[in-house]
């Protein structure tokens, strides 16, 4: 992936937020480069360029207790299995829930899949797109509440319930 400004056509990755998340998402990946994980690819900062850029990094057979956080980074921990049922209990396995990303073959199995994993957005076979007409939030741990769509809108709003059997 091609990082670099989000307005030149070319990017495919833009910047961190902010200098704090770039040292915190760079930091998990000094974690797990001490941890002895198989890195792919990435790591670390593009040298050619300035500014809060993370390289995409892939980690590969990474164990599950090494995944347990939420990065919110360009960084992709791959584990495999063996079984549908193992791979839902392997994305079930977490104190988080924001997204998932469901990729295979078969409509109706991903769909099943999709249907037995904890996340709050799951995507099969598509691109990460967001829609602000539907709700955004996670499970578990992650998240708040829900953003976005008529869901985000109830958080600003305050119910009142009257009831009576008497005429005012």
């Amino acid at each position: 992936m091609k990082a670099g400004d989000p307005l030149d056509d070319g990017t495919q990755i833009g910047p961190i937020t902010t200098m704090a998340q770039q040292a915190k998402v760079l930091a998990y990946i000094e974690h797990g480069k001490a941890e002895g994980l198989t890195l792919l690819t990435g790591g670390g900062k593009p040298p050619h360029l300035d500014g809060c850029f993370i390289e995409p990094t892939v980690f590969i057979d990474v164990p599950v207790a090494s995944w347990r956080e939420e990065i919110f980074g360009p960084v992709l921990c791959i584990r495999t299995f063996e079984t549908e049922a193992e791979a839902v209990a392997l994305s079930n396995d977490s104190d988080f829930g924001l997204v998932a990303t469901v990729v295979c073959g078969d409509e109706q199995q991903g769909f099943r899949v999709a249907n037995a994993i904890e996340a709050g957005h799951i995507w099969i076979n598509s691109p990460q797109a967001i829609f602000v007409q539907t709700s955004w939030g996670g499970f578990k741990a992650s998240g708040i509440g829900r953003e976005l769509g008529p869901w985000g809108m109830s958080s600003y709003l305050e119910t009142k319930h009257i009831t009576s059997r008497l005429r005012p």
